[in-house]
């Protein structure tokens, strides 16, 4: 079975594009327990950074899932998918609460999505360094 690596620093022109159209995508952190947590999100992606982002309450289990993973970071995935399209995301995830990183990931999610996110006090963001990408834009 073919893996269809792309590099998440440079992938090629259809595999961007596809992470530029509005999609709903999934979150995967690992439990506690080992078990894996999916849940919905939106993803942004910047290849120059080698980052993807997701914007998220403070108090919500997936943010929970990273803070546990402790300094090392989690081991997570993001995936969009698209009748045959597919892109899958993978990377060390960390929760990060700086105001300008937080509103970096808000202007990010506002042009990807066309709307603005609705406002949070208490909003984070966890920031995925990416180390694998795969899929067919």
């Amino acid at each position: 079975m073919a893996a269809y690596p792309q590099d998440p620093g440079a992938p090629d022109a259809p595999y961007l594009a596809f992470w530029r159209e509005r999609h709903l995508c999934t979150l995967t952190t690992p439990r506690p327990d080992g078990s894996p947590h999916v849940v919905p999100v939106g993803v942004t992606y910047d290849p120059g950074g080698r980052l993807a982002r997701v914007i998220a309450d403070r108090a919500s289990t997936k943010v929970g899932n990273v803070l546990a993973a402790g300094t090392e970071g989690a081991r997570v995935a993001v995936c969009q998918v698209d009748g045959r399209r597919w892109a899958t995301l993978e990377g060390r995830a960390f929760v990060r609460a700086e105001p300008d990183r937080v509103a970096e990931a808000e202007r990010r999610y506002a042009e990807r999505y066309g709307r603005a996110p609705r406002p949070n006090p208490t909003r984070v963001v966890i920031e995925i360094g990416l180390t694998r990408a795969m899929g067919r834009g």
